[in-house]
């Protein structure tokens, strides 16, 4: 098999939840080789989340969750309670490259496995602390979520309908930490591979979510204005909403950004009530997008979500079907290009999986592993990487330091 392009670098993983195992699955589907550490005692969140969805699912290894999160990774069970499992784990630290971990700050200071801990064992170790405001500041020690970072972050308050509440985006949120902290994961790899020296990353949720809304920064700067919820609307552009279409639940997205594609958009809808001086310009559609929804999502829904979209595509409109679960599993371009992957794990059997978002020529990233069981590597990782023999790892197990 091709190896990827991380293939060689060793992570040390105490990430849980969501977005520190989104961080260290984009690695891991890179070629790097990752080592989870999970504990008995301490269940991730998303093992956990498989005991909640009825009778069918009554193992930590049968989260769905879990196991899109942690394709391709292995799994270690410390206890890290016990002070020979902390040695353990830096042991294990010493033959990485780089570890990562998203407990709140001086959590792993307490456990003998900061920052300080691990350079004395590995000096040029890279270590990502993730945290939801930062490991320095008078709130350093406080808790959070998704909705917590989006909520500090800004972004909340300018999501959602016009007349609403906010609305986090929760899953979008720890999916951006992740792909934040994997950033910088690759750019201290970089720096070391120049320099030699590794270092410590200060990663905060609440941030990575701020970073996103620059603009909202620099408006308020600048003007004075504090933007508000808009729903699908966009603060410039119109026509930008969702329109529905024939069916049941079917909706089309549709954006335009300039004065051609909106003349193709009316020769296409072929309404005279769009030439009107309401629609002159995009200042005046914008001013007038209630009246201008309500006329185009007269045209689309009379049609199916596919007429639309291959209408208004083929005259250069961006416009494409609001896809469920049924409808991206059978989508044909999804299929052409290979985004569904079937993966065999050997607790839940056969299952579609999405595939790495990224075709590289050389260096592909590739899915040739599922999630780990709970413990499934341990033996690899103790016994090969660190040499202990089987009756050492045995005894381990039964003083529940290995659990």
């Amino acid at each position: 098999m091709t190896k990827g392009p991380l293939d060689g670098v060793r992570i040390l993983d105490f990430t849980w939840a969501w977005a520190g195992p989104h961080a260290t699955l984009l690695l891991a589907l890179l070629g790097a080789e990752v080592i989870k550490v999970e504990s008995r005692r301490r269940l991730d969140h998303t093992r956990l989340r498989s005991l909640m969805t009825g009778p069918t699912m009554t193992s930590p290894d049968h989260s769905v969750i879990f196991n899109d999160l942690n394709i391709r990774k292995l799994s270690l069970t410390l206890n890290l309670s016990q002070p020979k499992a902390v040695e353990i784990a830096k042991r294990v630290a010493q033959i990485s490259d780089v570890v990562t971990q998203n407990m709140r700050p001086g959590v792993m200071d307490r456990l003998g496995l900061g920052y300080d801990d691990l350079k004395a064992v590995k000096p040029d170790i890279i270590m990502l602390s993730s945290s939801a405001v930062g490991s320095s500041g008078p709130e350093r020690t406080y808790t959070g979520y998704a909705p917590t970072f989006a909520a500090m972050g800004g972004h909340a308050y300018i999501t959602g309908h016009l007349d609403g509440s906010p609305m986090p985006l929760s899953g979008a949120v720890d999916l951006r930490v992740g792909t934040t902290s994997a950033f910088a994961i690759l750019a201290a790899l970089y720096y070391r591979a120049r320099t030699g020296k590794g270092q410590h990353i200060d990663l905060s949720s609440t941030e990575a979510v701020s970073a996103l809304i620059g603009h909202i920064f620099m408006d308020y700067s600048m003007n004075g204005r504090v933007q508000t919820r808009a729903g699908n609307r966009d603060h410039l552009m119109a026509p930008h909403n969702c329109y529905p279409c024939l069916g049941d639940n079917r909706w089309v997205s549709i954006a335009v950004a300039c004065e051609d594609e909106w003349d193709a958009l009316r020769r296409v809808v072929g309404d005279s009530r769009l030439q009107g001086e309401r629609f002159a310009d995009a200042s005046s559609r914008w001013q007038n997008q209630q009246a201008l929804d309500q006329l185009i999502g007269e045209w689309t829904a009379s049609r199916s979500q596919e007429e639309v979209t291959h209408a208004l595509q083929e005259v250069g409109v961006a416009a494409m079907p609001v896809l469920d679960g049924p409808a991206l599993v059978q989508d044909p371009h999804l299929r052409a290009r290979g985004v569904l992957q079937s993966l065999d794990h050997p607790a839940v059997g056969e299952r579609l999986t999405v595939s790495p978002p990224w075709g590289f020529s050389r260096t592909p990233a590739q899915i040739d592993r599922p999630g780990p069981l709970l413990g499934e590597h341990n033996q690899y990782v103790l016994g090969e990487l660190l040499g202990m023999s089987s009756d050492e790892i045995e005894k381990l197990a039964a003083q529940e330091v290995v659990y």
